[in-house]
């Protein structure tokens, strides 16, 4: 019987990068501070590191796939500089349930449902219980929830997101101010 791995989900905008509402050229991406260390240190630890990440740019027509996967690219390339790698990036190019109008369905895979967690798992044979999901929003810690994964939120302070205020919405299992602090924890499992 194969041994299931552990993985380091990441949302990308906001947690990875600095996040840009609808960031659509290369130019817009800022590393987060101390993210490729962070990231660095989650690959020496031997776990996967996968993005988990909401682009519904493309149903808005603002970019498309090509564009996204270019962006992504060049993401994995400024991180491998550094000495950090991604091991895969999955995206929901689909737009929130809430502003669907032309009578599609509401798609499977955006956060917070866990679709896009499972089928790396499945892919990468990733023990859920064992792995942490990391973002910024309650969408990306009800993700990580949904999926049986520990979660992490980074703290950007009451005007961003507050989440003392809505503990009934969000209920992260570690609040961290940068991905250097999940690395810490993640060193002490």
């Amino acid at each position: 019987m194969e041994i299931k791995k552990r993985a380091v989900f990441l949302d990308r905008d906001g947690t990875i990068i600095e996040g840009v509402p609808y960031l659509s050229q290369i130019r817009q991406i800022k590393l987060n501070l101390n993210a490729p260390e962070g990231i660095k240190l989650f690959n020496e630890k031997s776990y996967y590191v996968i993005i988990i990440t909401n682009q519904s740019g493309v149903a808005r027509g603002i970019f498309d796939e090509d564009t996204l996967g270019k962006i992504n690219m060049e993401l994995k390339n400024l991180l491998l500089e550094r000495g950090a790698r991604i091991d895969d990036i999955f995206f929901c190019p689909h737009m929130p349930e809430a502003e669907i109008t032309d009578g599609s369905m509401p798609c499977e895979c955006r956060k917070p449902k866990p679709k896009m967690i499972l089928d790396a798992a499945e892919r990468y044979n990733i023990n859920l219980n064992e792995s942490f999901m990391v973002g910024d929003t309650p969408g990306d810690i009800n993700a990580g929830k949904n999926a049986g994964c520990m979660t992490m939120l980074i703290d950007k302070g009451p005007d961003y997101y507050d989440y003392k205020r809505d503990s009934d919405k969000i209920k992260p299992d570690y609040i961290v101010k940068d991905l250097i602090d999940v690395a810490n924890i993640i060193s002490n499992k």
